[in-house]
Parts: structure tokens; sequence; C-alpha cells
């Protein structure tokens, strides 16, 4: 099958060029089928970075941003994105889908392989296949280079012009003390301490800046896309010996920072990406987490907002375990107990001190969790969104998409 042509109205990385695939012709072209609100795109990112890497000199690989909200649509939005998670390849913005059902992709993300021939040879649905592409790509590289079909040589990126401003992407700024003001400064990997009279004057920063896991020193520690960060009550910090839990999103990983010094150590997850069949509870050091988002203080526990597996989490730190607060991994909005609840893609948590209030971003919804009972004072399922006064609706523009109440879905 020849590969149906790349619409959209806005592309990006190219230095303003519109691009073809007659302009790739002789490369191998990954096309990845994303939207800036899919956690599951966010995680194909980072997998399919190593293979970008391994094959720069024939691989193309093209991002198809596919909409869901109004919001997603918007060009500057999909450019915020692209700095946002650090995205080293062109980028087809496609609102009215054009593209994506030239293709007939049901499923976000969806990767399409096309040949140097211009030839579709394999489409992937959800995440989780960065083997198979790599191995694929392994034997086109063999079978074009023989036949005189395969061209090497450097890829169509253009790096945009580095932005002027201080912070990058922030995922949220938290008042440590009211001389105190710390900012997540997500897209460049690090943690400011600026003053909350000025937040343009940094005190200093934590982490190296460039994306990694690493501990260490203010200076050496390594993040990669931290979000939300919280405080630890005072009698707990001086137990286990660091005072904030940050939510260190790509990393897959909850970070332990000592305030005094800026001294960064891993307290939850592996680096590795929790899979269906990993343990949910235990060690904190030996369990792997999936994309945590947000941390709260809630009932003498850190809760974590498990964006990357539909539930929240909780995290003892003078235990140094780990266990399931709330969810099944089923993705949706069902409230009842605890143990039975359903979320989607839960973004952001806070408590009230009893309550605690739940950001569910792929269902547009506020949840509230009470004792055992879990409700949903505004939200009424994936389908269901868009800015509604009276019964009240949100167009939760945070994580995935998908455009109709039919087969469309995050895998």
């Amino acid at each position: 099958m020849s590969a149906p042509a790349l619409i959209g109205d806005t592309w990006f990385g190219t230095g303003g060029r519109r691009l073809s695939l007659d302009d790739l012709r002789g490369r191998i072209v990954l096309l990845d089928f994303w939207t800036l609100c899919c956690v599951n795109c966010h995680h194909v990112l980072a997998e399919l970075r190593p293979i970008e890497a391994k094959y720069s000199d024939v691989l193309t690989v093209v991002g198809v941003h596919s909409p869901k909200f109004e919001h997603e649509k918007n060009p500057d939005s999909v450019h915020s994105a692209i700095e946002r998670h650090g995205i080293d390849h062109p980028v087809l913005n496609d609102p009215n889908l054009s593209t994506w059902a030239a293709y007939g992709v049901r499923a976000w993300p969806t990767l399409v392989l096309i040949n140097p021939l211009g030839e579709v040879v394999a489409q992937y649905s959800g995440e989780g296949h960065a083997h198979a592409i790599d191995a694929t790509i392994a034997e086109l590289v063999k079978l074009h280079e023989a036949d005189g079909t395969l061209t090497r040589g450097g890829d169509v990126f253009v790096a945009p012009p580095p932005p002027r401003s201080i912070y990058r992407q922030p995922g949220k700024a938290t008042l440590i003390d009211q001389a105190t003001l710390l900012v997540s400064d997500s897209a460049n990997h690090r943690l400011v301490i600026a003053d909350p009279a000025n937040p343009n004057a940094i005190v200093r920063t934590i982490g190296a800046g460039s994306r990694g896991l690493r501990d260490g020193s203010a200076a050496e520690a390594q993040f990669n896309e931290p979000y939300g960060v919280v405080r630890l009550p005072d009698e707990i910090a001086a137990q286990v010996g660091y005072d904030l839990v940050v939510a260190d999103s790509v990393n897959h990983a909850l970070r332990g920072v000592v305030l005094a010094t800026g001294a960064v150590i891993t307290v939850a997850g592996t680096g590795e990406q929790w899979m269906q069949g990993d343990a949910s509870d235990g060690d904190a050091r030996a369990t792997r987490l999936s994309t945590p988002w947000d941390v709260a203080w809630h009932e003498g526990r850190v809760v974590v907002a498990m964006a990357g597996e539909h539930r929240i989490w909780s995290f003892d730190p003078v235990a140094s375990t780990v266990v399931v607060f709330a969810g099944t991994t089923n993705e949706g909005l069902v409230d009842g107990s605890r143990e039975q609840a359903w979320f989607a893609q839960p973004s952001g948590v806070v408590s009230d001190g009893q309550v605690l209030w739940v950001v569910d971003s792929e269902t547009s919804a506020i949840r509230r969790i009470e004792g055992d009972s879990v409700s949903s004072p505004i939200g009424h399922g994936l389908f269901d969104f868009g800015h509604v006064d009276g019964a009240v609706r949100l167009d939760a523009a945070v994580h995935r998409g998908a455009d109709a109440p039919d087969a469309r879905r995050c895998q």
C-alpha cells in the first residue's frame, strides 16, 4: 500500500517548510499519531528516543498531532507540548483528523512504518512496541541498502531557537514557606527555588538541567520532566532525612530532596515503567511506577496521582513502601469504593485534611475521595467534555484524546 499524503495546517521542526512523503523518499519514515493530552503518547515519545538516536542517518520520525479537545487543535497548544516534551522531530498538526482518517487510525498512540519506497509496511497500536519497531527497521535497512533504495544522511528536522524565558513549561509552583517558592521547571528538568515576591529572582536551582535519572548533589542530580511537589511534615522529614517528594514523571519515580543542600535521592520507583502483571505494593525502591504526575500529603502518607495506569497510589516515606490507594487500572469514571472505582489519567491531587480531591483529566472530572468512598462532583465520562455552565462540564485538555464516542481510545 502506498502511504497516503500528509495533510494538516501547521508543520513544526522543519524551519517553516511543508514536508511531503516525496521529500522523504529514500529514508525510512515512522509516523507517530499522538495527541498532547494522552499519557500513553507521552510514553511512546520516551520509547522512540533510543530508536531515533540509533537510526538517525536513515530514519525520519514524523509526529502527526491528532487532537480531541478544541484546545488541542490550536497550533500554539501543539507548539507548547512539543517544547514541554522535548520532541526533536518534525510534527504535523492535523486538527481535522484528515491524515488520521487516511491511514485508518483508531487509537492513540498509533505508529505507522513506511519504507524508503513510500509504502506502508507495518502499523502498531498502543505503546510497548519499541523492540518490534527496532527489529523491523533493522531488516528494512538491510533490504533497501542491498538494492540501493536507501539514502543515508542527515534528517530534515530543524531545531527551533531556544526560548529566552527563565522557565520552560513549569509544571507546578509550591510555596514551601513565606520566603521560599519552589517551581518544577519541567522542560528544563530541574527544580527552581525563587523569591515568592519575584519569581524571576532565582535563589538557586536543584538539578543539572538535563534529562536523566541520577541522584546526587543539587548540581549533579538529574530529573526527567518533574511535576508535582509536596513538602513532608517536619517530624516525618526529620525521620527520613529529606524534606520534599517530587513526582518525576518520565522517570517513573518519586525523588526526595533535602532543602538545605539540594541533594536528591530516589525514594520510590526503579526508573522503569509499571506494566500489567507488575507488583503494585511493597518496597518502594523495588516497585515500578507509571508516570506519577502529582503528589499530596493525606492521612499520614504521600498520595500519588499515577496518571500512567489510572490509579491513585500511596507512599509511606518512613516504612519506604508503596501501595494502591484507589482504582483498578480500568480506564473510565466509575464511583463507589476506593477498591472498585475507575479513574482515567489522574493528574492532580490535593487534600483538605479529610477529603482528597483528584483532577481526573481524561474524564474531564473532579473526583472526591473521603474515607472509602469515591464520588464525582464534576464529570460524566470519557466522552463528555466541553465548557458547560449549570450542569457543569470541563474541557480537561490535560492528557489524552478521542474525538467521539466510538472505538477511538488511548492504549
